[in-house]
């Protein structure tokens, strides 16, 4: 059973703050029967291309595995249905509701090869609050019973470039076990990594007990930067997803490469235990200057000076002396 969340969806909505406590170093591992295990990573840096192969090859070496897309852009399980997109949990609501029906989870969840998998959704452009989206997903979960349900491994998969409240719930109030980060070696990746760290730290020293497991490399190009800001954070690498032809081209074209027996296997087998057995740690969020730190100062620019600008300079280099209507007072 999902008795392992701590923090229900209504605790978050209606809860009270939490003590500040002083955080530890290091989380205990989980020990609950399901682990629960958010996703982060810049948009486009492959994280639904990353779950899909993981969770198909959890299920291949007999694990329980639900994976749940938690971005608007619904992309988490389209890799997995080979192109397909599955219903969302909130669109589908919306449709049962003006039928004066209830959604039922053979509407939302769907299986394949032993991954069940589903869609939170969320609004159009301009039409909504994706993090709103994201709450009211995870209370239609509960009540479709997700505390009940039996599962070796929950995966979510969230947006980490969005800073809005919804995106961050598993952190913020406990709904995971543990975090893991999915980077590659270039500047804006890792920012968004170092935020969710710094997420972290901050949500522990208010009483929290989620950590971060690790960060996954996609598209590892050998310069290194990525295993420099895990090193500096203090969490491991769980496993480096080459920049290879092979897996470009297959995941363009909607196919999983994380099958036991085939080129790519060995990969997801070892990053497969690695997630599973990787610890929640306390990471040390780095300072902008240090992740600046830890690329060329000709890729990023960090040596350009600031240059304090002028009222003249915001007036095109013409400035008017216009009278003064202060009244200035003589001594007496």
């Amino acid at each position: 059973m999902i008795a392992g969340v701590q923090r229900t969806v209504s605790d978050f909505l209606h809860g009270a703050e939490a003590t500040v406590v002083a955080p530890a170093s290091v989380a205990e591992a989980p020990t609950k029967t399901t682990q629960i295990i958010a996703i982060y990573g810049k948009g486009g840096i492959g994280k639904s291309f990353t779950l899909a192969n993981l969770s198909y090859m959890m299920a291949q070496q007999g694990k329980r595995v639900l994976l749940i897309g938690c971005d608007p852009k619904s992309d988490t399980t389209s890799l997995l249905f080979g192109g397909r997109a599955c219903p969302t949990i909130i669109e589908t609501s919306s449709m049962k509701k003006a039928a004066g029906d209830e959604v039922r989870i053979g509407d939302v969840c769907f299986k394949r090869d032993g991954v069940f998998a589903m869609e939170l959704g969320g609004p159009e452009v301009g039409r909504g609050c994706g993090g709103r989206g994201i709450i009211h997903g995870f209370e239609l979960l509960e009540k479709l019973g997700f505390h009940e349900w039996g599962f070796d491994y929950v995966l979510l998969d969230f947006l980490g470039d969005v800073v809005c409240g919804g995106f961050g719930l598993p952190i913020a109030r406990d709904l995971c076990q543990k975090v893991i980060v999915v980077g590659s070696n270039d500047l804006q990746s890792l920012y968004v990594a170092n935020n969710v760290c710094s997420a972290v730290e901050y949500f522990r020293k208010l009483g929290g007990n989620v950590g971060v497991a690790g960060i996954v490399i996609n598209k590892d190009d050998g310069t290194g930067e990525a295993q420099a800001f895990a090193d500096v954070a203090g969490i491991p690498v769980l496993g480096a997803i080459p920049a290879d032809e092979d897996i470009r081209r297959k995941s363009a074209n909607y196919q999983i490469i994380g099958r036991p027996g085939d080129r790519w296997g060995p990969l997801f087998e070892s990053l497969a235990l690695n997630v599973a057995e990787a610890p929640p740690v306390l990471p040390r969020a780095l300072k902008q200057d240090e992740l600046l730190g830890l690329f060329k100062s000709e890729n990023n620019g960090r040596d350009v000076p600031f240059e304090p600008a002028s009222f003249a300079d915001m007036c095109g280099g013409r400035v008017v002396e216009k009278t003064s209507l202060e009244v200035i007072y003589e001594a007496v």
